[in-house]
């Protein structure tokens, strides 16, 4: 059987891909897939390698059952291009930062994350708002729209395994 890896790529790694791997690692780990599908996250910029995840993240998230106090920003580099079947990026920005690194023998799935969203209600979004500047309903629209994509993206995943 085939292990499967996803990495989720934000600006700064303390927000949205954060949120998006403890949500997509807790998806993985109910459904028994822990030893079939790795989960990473990582940021294209450098100002908070090491540090936790902001703390709004990391309580919006503990209030839906995630735990993410354990993940640490990095640094996404060109060898998670050789790593990764999927990376999945939360905005357009992310997107073209990554095209621009050495990626063109990637053979895997390189995407916005919300590409996998299934819910009608969030067809206005193609990326994961920032909510580093907004107040509570910013990261609760985040971990609304991070589980719907997470959901789907699952399944087609499952298929493959």
């Amino acid at each position: 059987m085939s292990r499967i890896s996803v990495l989720f790529v934000c600006l700064g790694n303390i927000c949205r891909s954060p949120t998006a791997h403890a949500v997509f690692q807790s998806m993985v780990d109910k459904q028994g897939l822990s030893d079939q599908i790795y989960v990473d996250s990582c940021g294209t910029g450098d100002w908070h390698i090491g540090h936790a995840p902001d703390s709004r993240s990391q309580q919006h998230a503990l209030n839906r059952g995630y735990q993410m106090d354990n993940l640490r920003a990095r640094l996404v580099v060109d060898n998670d291009f050789d790593q990764f079947d999927y990376i999945l990026v939360m905005d357009k920005q992310n997107l073209a930062d990554l095209k621009a690194m050495n990626c063109q023998n990637f053979t895997g799935e390189l995407g916005l994350f919300l590409d996998f969203c299934r819910n009608p209600n969030f067809s206005d979004y193609s990326e994961v708002p920032d909510p580093y500047y907004s107040g509570d309903q910013g990261f609760s629209l985040v971990l609304d729209l991070i589980e719907d994509a997470s959901a789907e993206l699952l399944l087609q995943i499952k298929d493959r395994l």
